[in-house]
């Protein structure tokens, strides 16, 4: 028997378990969060004898009379100071790894009322965040601590909100205090776990499944294999990717699940998992691109080994590289990138009527409507999806992962099932950040005037096509960058091969082809004998011009701004990197692209009711702004709902930057309505029971529309970049951001995105590496070299605003920057590199720098 104190109390147990799962399933305390259970995360700290300790590394058998605090037993009072600075101060995003932050927070202003910056970077040095770049974490601690200090009073909540405010976020508090679940929280009565059977091999037949000794174990409820599944081919996009395999397939990667087995006992089923008995014969593996493409190279998928093409051809391009002064020509290699959410993919299905309630982390609720429906081959009407908090996403959650394994087990067992996946697990078989290898030419005039750039692209998307379609769209569309020249020829391929499946990941394709762009471009500044700063002003895309895939730059235009703004800054340091990069807005290429908002007066109280996923940018809080600046209604009024199947409308997926402005929007609309409502003197009760519709959808052209001007999309925004380094450490000392993203909706949530971006870019420019060696990926939670806080440069970010005259004539004038903020970052780091050795890099991560051995 085990006996400890948590939050006070006296608890006995008689098993030697591990400290979280005691906490979160004994004792039902869930805001302590396992992200990792290897130590590596932080999302699980508590407080030992007041002492941070990780409690997924933490066993009951060593805290023996011991005092474990968690979240939910800090004071009242105390916990009051957090909400309010966490929120005031914009700390929150998706909130998965908070309640860890809080406990760190909490060790260090129990002892210490005043810390420096530098106290409060090594106090949360053990809690990875993804999404904020850890800035205003530390500004939240040292705000506490002042409040603490000096005893200040919290203020009243504002009555009014209104775009380019500093407001707390709607769902900030509930994040803070650990009472906002994910889905990993939720225990059902009855609820059992499942578990996935995974390829051992990336390329290999399978010759015989056996799961008669996992049958025949105690703890087993059921294994499904293949001829369970009603359908067994679904996809986001397109329809190619297998449920499950079975005798007679050929394996596409390690990710493929042969079997999935169930235990009310969830300990036991790593065991049933290396019960079920596996025959393969091993084939070889095609691992590259280049290889795929091979007449010899086996078909992954019968219809061929390229998944898809696209193409954009404006002018004569190679007529306007014969006649150009200067020409570079270079190829760039860019790797896979981890997205590292805090929160692994985690789904809870079970019976529901006739059909099922499926809650799942994801990133659009229809699309695991769309899909498991398709599977189990059920009347979409019949499956309910809701959705809870999310753990972070940037696009690593738009394809299917656990949700068909929790759903069909569901489905046959007639009771719940949670599916998540191990950290590990995670890393090994989600989708990655596409590989890229280009070969682009840059052509200029002998004054550095951009005349022309041919360029090629094959992108590795794995064994499935996921949304390597689109993202190569991108990769294509914003490979001349935000310039102003007419003359291209770029071509790209998406190939299939044996790897791990890429799919979205924010920057979407633009972050790989800016990578390349933007190295040319310094050549070329150095042949015409200008600087990297000063090439880019001459280009730069203006109100009026023509972007380089022919659509006219809109008055909001705001990019000459963002260069003008880092001018200072970047002539006072001679070790600096400088890059630009321009990001769509909206799905566009003329597809589908609505948003949709749904208000309903309940009780008093305006519910906000979309389909839009937050993954931690702030659907809710941005929603809430445009509809409370066109009502000038009190935000005390509304309530903020998550999304779900049978309350919320279908808004589209969350990618491509697109929820601020077609759902923003949407809510601009609904917000009309619900101002026209009120005329007359009326109340908010005299509307009880009413319900108003918001609907925006954005018009665009296809790829290779033929007309002049093609509307591609319906914005874009703007930005450049700076990296600073250190001369004597060889490290990155500053990141300077100057974008143009519109009218800020909420002020902290736009500057805490941007500088979650630029130190994601940091990573994928210079820290982070996700190894797959022949088609077996490699790498660990704790080695792929995510930037901590003690690691974090400072971060400076310029909202370069338009004139009012000159904003968006919709979504009150916002844009995205969820994706943007991360693209020029990798060209930067690099250009700053090359400015300090000499070495000009051409593939990602950077070589030869202090952060990486290799």
């Amino acid at each position: 028997m085990h006996t400890l104190f948590v939050n006070g109390k006296e608890y006995s147990c008689e098993e030697d378990k591990q400290l979280l799962s005691f906490l979160r399933e004994d004792l039902g305390l869930t805001a302590a969060k396992d992200g990792c259970s290897e130590g590596v995360c932080g999302t699980c700290t508590v407080l030992v004898d007041g002492k941070k300790t990780k409690a997924c590394t933490a066993r009951l058998s060593r805290l023996e009379g011991k005092h474990v605090v968690t979240v939910e037993g800090i004071p009242a009072d105390e916990m009051r100071v957090y909400e309010h600075c966490f929120a005031e101060a914009g700390a929150v995003q998706c909130g998965f790894c908070i309640p860890g932050m809080i406990i760190s927070a909490k060790s260090l202003l129990d002892v210490d009322l005043n810390p420096t910056r530098e106290d409060v970077k090594k106090a949360i040095r053990g809690n990875l965040c993804r999404c904020t770049g850890y800035a205003k974490i530390e500004n939240a601690i040292l705000m506490a601590a002042e409040f603490f200090r000096e005893h200040k009073e919290i203020p009243p909540a504002p009555k009014t909100l209104e775009m380019d405010q500093h407001a707390k976020r709607i769902d900030a508090v509930s994040k803070v205090n650990g009472t906002g679940k994910f889905v990993d929280d939720l225990r059902p009565e009855g609820m059992v776990f499942a578990k996935c059977v995974f390829s051992k091999y990336p390329r290999a037949r399978i010759e015989r499944v056996d799961v008669s000794r996992a049958e025949a174990h105690h703890d087993c409820l059921r294994v499904l294999t293949k001829k369970d599944v009603p359908c067994n081919v679904i996809g986001h996009i397109k329809q190619d990717w297998d449920v499950m395999m079975g005798e007679g397939d050929v394996t596409k990667y390690v990710g493929n699940v042969i079997a999935v087995v169930a235990s009310e006992n969830k300990d036991a089923l790593d065991e049933l998992v290396k019960l079920v008995e596996v025959d393969y014969t091993e084939l070889p593996a095609v691992t590259n691109p280049f290889d795929a493409l091979r007449g010899d190279a086996p078909m992954i998928h019968e219809d061929g080994n390229v998944m898809s093409r696209a193409s954009l051809k404006r002018g004569n391009a190679d007529e306007a590289i014969r006649n150009s002064k200067y020409v570079v020509t270079r190829k760039y290699k860019t790797g896979w990138q981890e997205h590292g959410f805090m929160e692994p993919e985690s789904c809870l299905a079970m019976p529901e009527g006739d059909g099922l309630l499926i809650y799942s982390t994801c990133q659009s609720i229809y699309d695991v409507r769309r899909e498991c429906a398709k599977m189990l081959q059920l009347d979409p009407k019949k499956v309910h999806c809701h959705q809870p908090l999310v753990g972070g996403g940037f696009g690593g959650k738009e394809d299917m992962s656990v949700q068909p394994y929790a759903a069909l087990m569901a489905w046959v067992l007639k009771r719940p099932v949670k599916v998540k996946y191990t950290r590990q697990e995670s890393l090994d078989y989600h989708v990655k950040r596409h590989p890229m290898e280009m070969e682009f030419t840059t052509a200029c005039d002998e004054n550095g005037k951009l005349t022309a750039m041919k360029g090629v692209i094959i992108a590795d998307t794995g064994a499935y096509a996921s949304l390597g379609g689109p993202v190569l769209e991108r990769a294509c569309t914003h490979a001349a960058g935000p310039y102003n020249y007419q003359n291209l020829d770029i071509f790209g391929m998406s190939v299939y091969t044996n790897n791990v499946v890429s799919g979205a990941f924010r920057g979407f394709g633009a972050a790989q082809s800016c990578f390349a762009t933007e190295m040319n471009i310094n050549l070329l500044a150095e042949m015409v004998g200008i600087d990297p700063w000063e090439i880019r002003r001459r280009n730069c895309i203006k109100p009026g011009d023509r972007l380089p895939n022919g659509q006219i730059a809109g008055p909001d235009t705001n990019f000459e701004a963002t260069l003008d703004a880092v001018r200072d800054e970047y002539y006072a340091n001679p070790c600096v990197g400088i890059a630009c990069g321009f990001k769509n807005s909206g799905t566009g290429m003329g597809k589908m692209d609505i948003g949709r908002v749904l208000l309903s007066v309940e009780q008093g109280k305006i519910h906000i009711r979309t389909s839009a996923a937050c993954m931690g940018q702030g659907i809710g809080q941005m929603v809430l702004t445009e509809i409370c600046h066109v009502t000038h209604l009190d935000p005390a009024l509304f309530v903020y709902e998550d999304p779900d199947t049978i309350r919320t409308p279908d808004s589209g997926t969350s990618t491509a930057s697109r929820q601020t402005v077609v759902t923003g929007e949407a809510a601009r609309r609904v917000g009309e309505k619900l101002k026209c409502a009120l005329e007359g003197g009326k109340t908010v009760a005299d509307l009880e029971g009413q319900e108003f519709f918001g609907e925006y959808s954005a018009k665009t052209d296809p790829l290779g529309a033929i007309k002049d001007n093609p509307i591609s999309h319906v914005s874009y925004s703007y930005g450049t970049q700076l990296i600073i380094l250190d001369e004597e450490t060889r490290r990155i000392k500053k990141a300077v951001s100057a974008f143009d993203v519109g009218m800020p909706v909420n002020v902290q949530s736009v500057e805490g995105q941007i500088e979650g971006g630029m130190v994601m870019g940091i990573g994928y420019g210079v820290t982070e590496k996700f190894e797959c060696v022949d088609g077996l990926p490699k790498s660990k939670f704790g080695t792929i070299g995510f930037i901590r806080a003690t690691d974090a440069p400072e971060l400076e970010v310029i909202l370069c605003k338009p004139d009012k005259k000159d904003r968006l004539p919709f979504s009150l004038g916002a844009k995205g920057c969820g994706e943007l903020c991360m693209i020029p970052t990798a060209p930067a780091c690099a250009g700053a590199y090359y400015r300090l050795d000499g070495e000009f890099r051409q593939s990602l991560p950077i070589a030869h720098t202090p952060y990486r051995k290799n």
